[in-house]
């Protein structure tokens, strides 16, 4: 079932229940003797409205989780897929062209095998299409008698409505932690699978990084060493791009603020922030056809013979650009939110305003800034496109920023997107990165949290 008919169902389903709710307590009112409601007609609509639609909505979800399969096991159980493989690329290959077909995403199937099930998929679609339909106007069908038994002129629709709402907003309260605890969850899981494989030891000690993808039998643990991928990670996301995000950010946000003219500042401001809403692949196409070539001519041009028209200098110079809205924006928004009386204060002891910035507004405001900084590293470390295209694939465990280096998120993207099962340690290890990235991340968090209470005690 298409995932948009479970949310027209219950839209329209909910909204025919609202209309009728309302007419219903419009009823009641003019049929009181004092021409009032417990509650307003409004929240009697919502109350039937939300009993009659959200049943519906979630009962969709549900079943565009578990329908497919249920489709899947219905066409393997047709006599016409018994000559398909058990398994494989070959199978999934077949079943792909057939479930295309049927659902009028491609006029044919290439294969035989596929063509013999388009139609078992067609009719298995259909069944089990209507077998959601038919169950979701049952759900709405209870619902709207549920509700509509417990509409009377007294009763309180308000409080109902008002604790339905609140249970929505503590469930979405609760999205984003369940969600980082699902991903712990998984890279804990798949991380544990690529140790059994590979010692920890070789992994986060390991200075030679050339997983083979395609290799079979026990793997080498001497070629799954991570460190150059650490340090290529921090070496252009949180040296190379932060020397040229913060000071330019932090510079930016002061001007704005205290200097540049409410006119000016009207049109800088939104110049800059625009440069957050590029897509990384410009950012990458202007490192690797604009910077990198200058880097490499500039370089040769002072002696250096050997520099690459890949390098870490590029793509951290480029990514320093992409980022300096994140730091500038909180910093300034930051700056700003200092009470007027504290620069009052400090201009009036006989500060000037170069030392009132210095000593009064940047401490004052170092909560934002930190938080700003943090999030700029975190989006840095994250990118992929810019260190492809103008840094490479190479594992290089070097200071030099003119040689090509990559970084963990490169090579968890090398090791999923290629052909190897997930049960190689070449995949498996994808999700250590990612597992060792995230404690990463997780610390830096930490000590910016620790940063920014220290201060917030200090000025409140």
């Amino acid at each position: 079932m298409s995932s948009a008919i479970p949310l027209l169902l219950a839209i329209g389903l909910g909204l025919a229940g609202w209309l009728v709710a309302r007419s219903r307590a419009w009823k009641f009112k003019r049929e009181a003797a004092d021409g009032r409601l417990a509650s307003l007609p409004n929240y009697h609509a919502w109350y039937a409205g939300l009993w009659i639609g959200v049943p519906v909505l979630l009962w969709g979800i549900i079943w565009n989780a578990i329908s497919g399969n249920l489709i899947l096991q219905h066409v393997l159980s047709n006599p016409a897929a018994q000559g398909i493989p058990a398994f494989g690329m070959r199978r999934d290959s077949i079943l792909n062209e057939a479930r295309n077909v049927a659902s009028g995403l491609a006029d044919r199937a290439l294969a035989p095998e596929a063509q013999a099930l388009v139609e078992p998929f067609r009719e298995a679609t259909m069944l089990y299409n209507g077998i959601g339909i038919a169950v979701a106007l049952v759900l709405a069908l209870i619902g709207a008698a549920w509700a509509f038994m417990r509409l009377k002129p007294q009763f309180g629709a308000r409080t109902r409505v008002e604790k339905g709402v609140l249970t929505v907003l503590f469930v979405a309260s609760l999205v984003a932690i369940l969600t980082t605890f699902g991903i712990f969850l998984t890279l804990i899981f798949e991380t544990y699978r690529f140790f059994e494989m590979v010692s920890p030891i070789d992994f986060l000690f390991g200075t030679h990084w050339a997983p083979d993808p395609m290799a079979s039998g026990a793997p080498d643990g001497s070629r799954y060493g991570a460190i150059p991928l650490f340090w290529g990670t921090i070496f252009i996301g949180a040296i190379i791009a932060m020397i040229v995000a913060i000071p330019v950010g932090l510079m930016s946000a002061i001007y704005l603020t205290q200097y540049a003219p409410a006119r000016l500042r009207s049109w800088i401001k939104p110049a800059l922030e625009i440069l957050a809403g590029v897509p990384t692949v410009v950012y990458g196409y202007f490192a690797a056809l604009t910077i990198a070539p200058a880097i490499r001519d500039i370089a040769m041009s002072v002696g250096i013979s050997n520099a690459s028209s890949e390098s870490a200098l590029a793509a951290g110079l480029v990514m320093g650009v992409m980022i300096i809205p994140f730091v500038s924006s909180m910093a300034d928004d930051s700056i700003a939110a200092v009470p007027q009386a504290m620069r009052d204060g400090s201009l009036a002891m006989g500060a000037t305003t170069n030392e009132t910035i210095r000593r009064v507004l940047i401490p004052a405001a170092l909560p934002g800034i930190v938080a700003g900084i943090m999030l700029a590293v975190s989006r840095a470390i994250g990118e992929t496109m810019i260190v492809v295209m103008a840094a490479g694939y190479a594992a290089n465990l070097s200071g030099n920023p003119l040689e090509a280096m990559t970084t963990v998120t490169v090579q968890i993207v090398a090791m999923l997107t290629g052909e190897a099962s997930l049960d190689h340690p070449a995949t498996l290890s994808a999700f250590a990165l990612g597992f060792v990235l995230f404690i990463i991340t997780l610390i830096l968090n930490v000590i910016a949290l620790r940063v920014v209470k220290r201060f917030r005690e200090a000025y409140e």
